[in-house]
Parts: structure tokens; sequence; C-alpha cells
């Protein structure tokens, strides 16, 4: 970070809008500030177009004040009910359309019930705003009026609180949080994404507050999870999530995996710790191979696709708590925890209001399918098994291989050695049966239609068997792919079946 003083604050601000709001609120006798993360990344040296405009008395009327001032280059949305409203500005600079977007609130001060996050809103000073907002970091705000334009107001030490990588509440932060919960999200939120430190009494009201978490709504946690998941190093956040409480209410079964269990002097990993650092290790897989990708056959690009296979990293493992046996000739095994696991998955994405269409699939099948490559790579690599993966991973093989490679954290070089060349083998099978163009030969040229009209039958379970016969017989490779021979093939199964005699 970098500090200023007020006159280069004032030279950093030195842009046309921020002196045309200042005259508009000279002109209406009211004092106007830029507030919360605009300050803020000021001063990280970050890029910000969140533009917040705090007004010691009309939000609403300043706002329309500048629209007035600025034509018809500027649209002009209030928003009565929350006393706010948003200026959106577009300005051509060389060719290219810029756009401002400045948000206008009046000053305020506000009170809330235990029950609901939900304010009552009056009318306040500057300090009262101030107050209000969540961590100190965000609560300094910079004068835009020409007698003080650049002067910095900052109470609650925020600045100091920058420097030393701090997140800390304005006010005592057990009111801060039995406030508005979602501000416990959004403290490990920051601190996961700037890589600041929870002030001690901070975190201990975390803990002492995380039930109140309950109130918030599915989404609300969603959109912070899904920041966090999202940062540079997530497992900072969830190891935060899990000291503090709040993982066991808002994502229980990945808070139980944080266990180990000792019998006859044997034990097994710790499967959150081993999440983690799975997690970690496809954060950076997209960041150095992202040409890797392919964008053009995946469903989910514009949806975020690098966003779900962190999740899918996250919950990869989740069925390993229903599945953990303790077998005295080998030990604890997990066994079908990836098929226990993929079940999990609609219900967690249900209850945190994730998308339940096609990023919820993509999850549960890499969830399912990220013990093959592994099975694969144990044994040998042949055609007929790789060729099986491809077609029930399809175009999400490459994305599925990332999270098997993560997957592999043994500390044991020797051993990760091995399995990370088995897997290279893998993507050398599968390399090459794409180039075959295998996966068109996948479905038999005999279909279920066709079958059902052969045999005079109904969608029916037998008509599932033959169809699988056929595709079996396929993926095999021991036959053709072509009418002839399935045929054939085809009404062997049937006789046996007694469909026909």
């Amino acid at each position: 970070m970098k500090l200023y003083s007020d006159e280069e604050l004032a030279d950093i601000l030195n842009k046309e809008i921020f002196h045309q709001i200042g005259d508009v609120s000279d002109r209406l006798g009211v004092e106007c500030y830029v507030v919360g993360g605009y300050v803020r990344d000021i001063f990280l040296e970050r890029p910000s177009n969140d533009i917040d405009v705090v007004v010691v008395g009309s939000g609403i009327e300043v706002a329309k004040e500048l629209k007035h001032m600025l034509g018809r280059k500027a649209h002009l949305s209030v928003f009565k009910n929350f006393g706010t409203a948003q200026v959106k500005i577009s300005e051509k600079r060389g060719g290219s359309c810029e756009e401002i977007e400045v948000e206008f609130v009046g000053a305020r001060k506000e009170s809330y019930s235990h029950d609901s996050r939900k304010p009552i809103v009056e009318d306040g000073t500057l300090e009262d705003d101030q107050n209000r907002r969540d961590f100190t970091i965000n609560a300094m705000a910079i004068c835009l009026n020409k007698g003080r334009f650049g002067e910095l107001v900052d109470p609650f030490n925020g600045l100091a609180d920058l420097e030393d990588g701090i997140i800390a509440t304005p006010l005592e932060p057990d009111i801060t949080f039995s406030d508005d919960p979602l501000r416990m999200m959004r403290c490990i939120r920051f601190a996961t994404q700037l890589n600041f430190r929870i002030e001690d009494a901070t975190f201990e009201a975390l803990e002492r507050m995380a039930d109140r978490i309950k109130i918030v709504s599915g989404e609300r946690i969603e959109v912070e999870l899904n920041k966090i998941i999202m940062s540079q190093h997530p497992s900072k956040g969830f190891v935060d999530l899990q000291r503090s409480g709040l993982l066991n209410i808002i994502l229980p079964e990945l808070a139980a995996l944080d266990i180990v269990e000792q019998k006859n002097g044997r034990a097994h990993k710790n499967n959150f710790y081993h999440t983690l650092e799975v997690l970690e290790n496809v954060v950076n897989a997209q960041l150095t191979t992202p040409e890797e990708h392919d964008s053009n056959n995946c469903a989910l690009c514009n949806e975020h696709c690098a966003l779900y296979l962190r999740w899918a990293a996250l919950l990869h493992d989740i069925g390993k708590t229903k599945s953990k046996r303790w077998e005295p000739a080998v030990g604890w095994t997990f066994h079908n925890h990836n098929f226990i696991g993929a079940k999990q998955v609609p219900v967690i994405f249900r209850r945190l209001k994730l998308p339940m269409g096609a990023e919820m699939k993509y999850v549960q099948k890499l969830v399912d399918l990220h013990m093959r490559p592994q099975a694969i790579a144990d044994s040998e690599v042949t055609d007929s098994a790789v060729r099986r993966l491809l077609n029930d991973a399809g175009d999400d093989i490459d994305d599925l291989m990332t999270l098997c490679e993560a997957d592999i954290t043994s500390k044991n070089e020797v051993k990760k050695k091995i399995f990370l060349e088995n897997f290279r083998m893998v993507r050398e099978k599968l390399a090459d049966l794409k180039v075959k163009d295998y996966k068109r030969l996948l479905q038999p040229v005999i279909d279920g239609n066709e079958i059902m009209e052969m045999f005079h039958l109904k969608p029916s379970r037998e008509v599932g068997t033959l169809k699988q016969y056929l595709k079996d017989a396929v993926l095999d490779n021991r036959v053709a792919n072509e009418r002839e021979p399935l045929m054939q093939l085809l009404m062997e199964k049937a006789r046996q079946m007694k469909l026909v005699q």
C-alpha cells in the first residue's frame, strides 16, 4: 500500500466527475464525501470502478442536480425506498466509450431488531454513517467540497489497519455482527482477498456470533463464498470459516472432514486440509495453464467455469464422512465416497442457492468421476478404459484430469512422481483417442428406438440392457461400430433374454 497526504489525495481525485459532484454539493449547501471501497483501494493502489458518495443531506437531490448538469450523457436511477440514487455517465475517450457509475446516499444511522438484517434508518451525520460501516478499512472518507477537497476523514484509524494488514470493526464487533450477520462472511472474505489478518477481538466475536448467520439468506452467503473461492488463496478463507464455527453452519459436509481417527495405531489423513490443498492446486493450475481449457466446448464458460471447477475441488471428498470404514486387513477405507459425494452435491447447491442447472451437473459429474483416472493410472492404461472415461466425462475431460492431478497431495515425492507420470500417460491416450475421433463412434449405430421396434418393446429395463450391451461391445473394441456385426450381437443377446426364439 501507499500513504498519501491530503494534497496528494486531491491530485488523485483530480477528475472531472469528482469536481462536478463537489460543485453541485456546494451549490446545494451540503457536505459530500467519497467513501468505502474506492477510498480503500486508492491506498492499496488497486483499480476500482465502484464510486460511493455519502451526502450529509439528501443524496438523491445531489444525484438529480448532477444529472441536470451533465445532461444527456448521464442516466439517473432513483431508489426512493432505500434513499439512494445512481448516476451512470458515458464518456467517449479515444474512440471508446467509458462508463462511470456513482452511487449516492444520504448520511444515515441505523438500528436493528434481533431477527432481521433490515435496519431502521434515520438521517445522520458523517460520523453516524462511518459508525455503521462494516470495517475500519471501509470507513474512511475523502471530502469532495471545494474548500476541503481531498481531505481524509479517518476516525477509526483505518489507514493504520490497512498498513498493518488488519481487519477490524469500527464499533464493538459483537454489535457489528449482531446487527448484520452477513458482515461475518464479509470479514473473512476481505481477509482472504487482501491476505489480511482478522484482529483477535474481531475473530473472537466471529466465534461468539457464528449462530447469527442462520438469519442470512442462502443467496447472500453464496455471493461471499464464491468471492472467497475465487480469491488467490481460498484455503485461507475456509480455514477461518472452520475456526470460527461458521463453516459448520453453512457447509457442514465440508466441516465434518476436519477429523482424524486412529485405530490400532493407524490413522487416516485429515481430509479437510487435504481438500484445501487440492483447491489450491486447482487454483495454481488455472493460473499457470489457462490455455489448456477448451472454451469452445465448455457449457460453463459464460458462467465462470473456473469457479465451478474450484467448487468441484472443494466438494470432491465430501462423501468420505459417510463412507469411512475400518477394515482390519487394510485399515481405513472410503469405498464409493465419490458416488456418495455426488449425491450430496445437489443438496448443497439447493441449500446455498447455487445454480441447479449445468453448473450443478458439472460439479456432480466431476465429483462422481474423480477416482476414475486414478484407477486407470494404477493399472495398465488400456484403450478400452480410457475410451470409457472419455465417453463418461465428455467435454469436461480436461477439467476432470486437472482435478485428479490436483488431488495428488502425497508428501512422498517418489509416489507423487509415479502418479503424475501415470496421469501423463492417461492424457496421452486421451489425446490419441481424440485424434482418432473415437468420440464420434461411441454411440452404437443401432439405437433404442430401433431396438423397441424390432422386439415390440416399450421403454423398459430390457431396452436399456440391450443398448448397454451394444455400447459396451463398442467401447471394449470387441466389435466394430457397424450395423451387421452389431445386429448379430444384438440377436444373440435377445435370445439369451428370451425376447426371440
